[in-house]
């Protein structure tokens, strides 16, 4: 929410609250195992995770900020305005690849747009294992929809009817999910002053009490009377005991005022402060009782990844005491079972409904005690409230439970760096550059996949053309930094063109290791790390990659080998791209020589003409216009061959050759279009195309108008009147050698707008084509008047309103087809001037 102050920090907290509630209502009422929220935030088109119910925070870090852009199904929600229901994991892999990928495990989701007042605020999300044959009832689509509605509503009730004020640039709030009818222990943790008597209890300890935060008074007694009040002596006397240096040797089993079993355990963390832990443990305390003495290691996660319970064994396996283990996070406790690849086992853990089984390695050097070092067998059992992992020596494992030892890494070999991408990110990357195409849109991927992924902030890629490296894209370098480095030859000696002549890529684990492989080169900055990857593309040299970290770092053996993966995927992409761009510049080049460079002009006629190529497949298809000097009057042509790329491009000349040959040729449209329709079918180039072509005489308006498949024509009336043209048509060129054309006949008036367009200008994916000619048809109303107040349809008139009707199609990030328009307006002289080479026009038409 926006502001500052202690305003501000009250709004933010009730807008926290509202998502919490919303949140964990979804699960009590939705069926789902997690839930969350997104919200805009204050960088436009970014969403950020504010509330995730079920899950904890740290292991989906990944997906804390979303670009609305991103081909995930929550940007998908967000940006459509509609419900994307994703029932298993086949259906999920088939629309989001890169969402499966992220999180691969058999999994249904649903994402619902929150809706506002123009536009969604945010999305709520809901995720919940599913089997491969789930289908959409796994959800209710309509209880989601009314819940995120009555989100909305009390969103903007929060924010005064003020969508833009409702905005989250935090980290996400996590929330407890509601408990199941077989809820397993809940924990809170205390500290006590025994000077002061003041106790200071966390949020858990006020939940499992049934308080509200910081309710519970600060006192001893006050705890012991929460706790269990006819036990209140037995936990004042364990606490001046412990504050003594004399803890309980077991935890006291109490009963609560309701008889429900709690465990307390304390210890003097540090002395005289005295530190305890309360386990609520419900039904499962004799279930807890059974698993103290069992030789393997038992620990319970709840939902939010905190240790509710760790028996003896697990503790020694470990090398920490249970006390201390007691309400920690997982990754704060154990560090070295968190971070790639086990970020991955414990999300499958968490959503999936099968255990999962790894083995992980204790660093040596990390706790005395026994186990230090050694390679442990670890499986994790799902559940509704709990996670239950279980800890086993490796070199006592039973096979027929797991891999057998010799199965895991070498044991010499030295810890991953926790701080690096989960190992799928290869996997993620190629899925996301498939649909990248050219050399930008591949830089740009790399760009938003790689830099999150490995922490890194500063990335260059270089291509190499003509024996010298050229940039292709940079981000994070100080301005001008790379300057020098442009174009510089195979045999300079700088470490981006030595991992490519070398094939090596080369890694610095700090600024001043890698100042002092390369004395006198000009460093970006003082501290960091570096890595340079080749970019070899079957086996030839594509270019390089460099990746800039902010701090000193080290690169383990594993994660070269990525890094040096992600390259390869890089340089095929790249080369990929290369071939797309010299393809797509040979058809732009091709079509721009086939494009008429000016206009036959007439005195008594004005045209203009617009073409705007595709941005998407080989950007250039086979739209066309023309004019042709016909006789006294002029043939005007617009059409449209079948398809993209170099091909259509080629027949759209030859049609436009034919097309001006019959009309030089002083033929009517009917003959012009017939004739043209025969050459295509001999040439046979396997596509067809639409065409409209008419013939006008400026001296009389009288206007002829043939169509082969193609949209009809637009007129505007010099009254301002904008219609389109009933002109009956025959079939496309190129399929029908009996085709007919017939002509339709109709006077221009002087001033009059007569519009030829192709489908690139108002077809739009999901909406009828009708709509789209009935919006151009308003537009060239609005277009022309505008004209006729700067001075009539003169010819810079008539080429602003060809730039009006153009502009929107101009501006348009992605135009799946290319789009060609033709004007023409004519002028009412007293007399018509005969033109070099012409005769006067006659007073009648042909």
């Amino acid at each position: 929410m926006a502001g500052s102050g202690e305003r501000a920090a009250r709004t933010r907290d009730r807008l926290a609250a509202l998502l919490a509630d919303a949140s964990a209502a979804v699960l009590g009422t939705a069926g789902g195992r997690a839930a969350g929220v997104y919200l805009r935030s204050g960088t436009p088109d970014v969403l950020r995770l504010a509330v995730l119910a079920g899950l904890p925070g740290p292991l989906f870090r990944s997906w804390w900020r979303l670009h609305a852009d991103r081909p995930f199904p929550v940007a998908d929600a967000y940006r459509l305005g509609g419900p994307v229901v994703l029932p298993n994991a086949t259906e999920t892999m088939r629309r989001y690849p890169q969402f499966a990928a992220g999180l691969p495990f058999p999994l249904g989701s649903a994402h619902v747009p929150v809706p506002g007042g123009t536009r969604p605020l945010g999305v709520l999300t809901v995720l919940c294992p599913a089997s491969p044959d789930t289908g959409d009832e796994l959800f209710d689509r309509g209880l989601l929809v009314r819940l995120a509605e009555g989100l909305g509503a009390e969103l903007l009730g929060l924010a005064g009817g003020d969508e833009d004020a409702i905005r989250w640039d935090e980290a996400p709030v996590c929330v407890r999910p509601p408990p199941s009818r077989t809820a397993r222990p809940a924990v809170g943790r205390f500290s006590w002053d025994p000077a002061t008597s003041l106790v200071r209890a966390d949020d858990r300890l006020h939940a499992l009490l049934g308080r509200d935060p910081g309710a519970l008074a600060g006192t001893a007694d006050a705890l012991a009377d929460a706790l269990a009040p006819a036990e209140a002596h037995r936990i004042l006397a364990a606490l001046r005991d412990t504050a003594a240096g004399r803890p309980p040797a077991a935890p006291l089993s109490l009963r609560a005022r309701d008889g429900t079993p709690r465990l307390l355990d304390l210890w003097a963390a540090d002395a005289p402060a005295v530190t305890g832990v309360v386990v609520d443990a419900g039904p499962a305390a004799f279930a807890e009782e059974a698993a103290d003495p069992l030789p393997q290691g038992v620990l319970c996660l709840d939902r939010l990844g905190l240790i509710v319970y760790a028996n003896p064994a697990a503790a020694r396996l470990v090398g920490r005491s249970r006390e201390w283990l007691l309400g920690r996070a997982l990754w704060d406790a154990l560090p070295w079972l968190t971070g790639p690849p086990y970020d991955d086992h414990l999300r499958a853990a968490l959503l999936a409904p099968e255990p999962v089984c790894f083995h992980a390695r204790r660093p040596a050097g990390d706790q005395d005690g026994p186990g230090e070092g050694d390679w442990l067998a670890v499986s994790v059992h799902p559940g509704t409230d709990l996670l239950t992992c279980t800890l086993v020596p490796a070199s006592r494992m039973d096979p027929a439970t797991g891999p057998a030892p010799g199965a895991h890494p070498d044991q010499g070999a030295e810890p991953d760096d926790r701080s690096m991408a989960p190992l799928y990110r290869p996997i993620a990357l190629a899925i996301a550059l498939t649909d990248a195409v050219t050399a930008r849109q591949v830089s740009a991927v790399v760009v938003r996949e790689l830099l999150p992924a490995f922490g890194g902030r500063r990335l260059a890629i270089y291509l190499l053309q003509e024996r010298r490296l050229h940039l292709a894209w940079e981000t994070g370098f100080p301005r001008g930094f790379l300057d020098p480095f442009e174009g510089v030859g195979l045999d300079t000696r700088i470490p981006g063109v030595e991992t490519l002549t070398t094939g090596r890529p080369l890694f610095f684990e700090s600024m001043a290791q890698l100042g002092a492989a390369y004395p006198g080169l000009a460093l970006d900055a003082e501290v960091g790390a570096r890595a340079f990857l080749p970019l070899i593309a079957s086996g030839r040299p594509v270019g390089s990659c460099i990746l800039g970290f902010d701090r000193p770092r080290g690169f383990s053996a594993q994660e070269r080998t990525v890094l040096t993966a992600l390259a390869g995927l890089i340089a095929h992409a790249m080369e990929r791209a290369r071939r797309y761009d010299s393809e797509a510049a040979l058809a732009r080049g091709l079509q721009e020589a086939l494009l008429p460079r000016r206009l036959s002009a007439h005195p008594g006629v004005e045209t203009a003409g617009r073409y705007l190529p595709g941005t998407q497949g080989m950007d250039v298809g086979g739209d066309w216009y023309d004019v042709v000097e016909s006789g006294d009057g002029l043939a005007l042509v617009i059409g449209d061959v079948q398809g993209h790329g170099v091909q259509a491009a080629a027949t759209m000349g030859q049609l436009r050759s034919a097309v001006r040959a019959f009309a030089l040729g002083d033929r009517p449209p009917d003959e012009v279009l017939s004739g043209t329709n025969h050459l295509l079918i001999d040439l046979d180039p396997g596509q067809f195309a639409s065409c409209c072509c008419l013939r006008l005489d400026p001296a009389t308006g009288r206007t002829l108008i043939a169509r082969a498949g193609h949209l009809p024509p637009l007129l505007r009336c010099p009254d301002g009147r904008t219609r389109v043209l009933d002109v009956p048509g025959g079939v496309v060129l190129g399929v029908d050698p009996h085709a007919r054309y017939p002509v339709t006949e109709l006077v221009l008036e002087p001033d009059a707008i007569l519009a030829l367009y192709t489908d690139g200008l108002v077809e739009r994916p999901g909406a009828d084509i009708d709509e789209g000619i009935a919006a151009l048809r308003l537009a060239l109303a609005k277009a022309g008047a505008a004209a006729g107040r700067r001075g009539g349809t003169g010819a810079r008139s008539l080429a602003a309103v060809a730039d009006r009707l153009t502009g929107t199609a101009r501006l348009a990030a992605d135009r799946p087809d290319d789009v060609a328009l033709l004007l023409a307006a004519r002028h009412a002289p007293p007399s018509v001037p005969g033109r070099h080479g012409h005769r006067p026009a006659p007073a009648h038409g042909p």
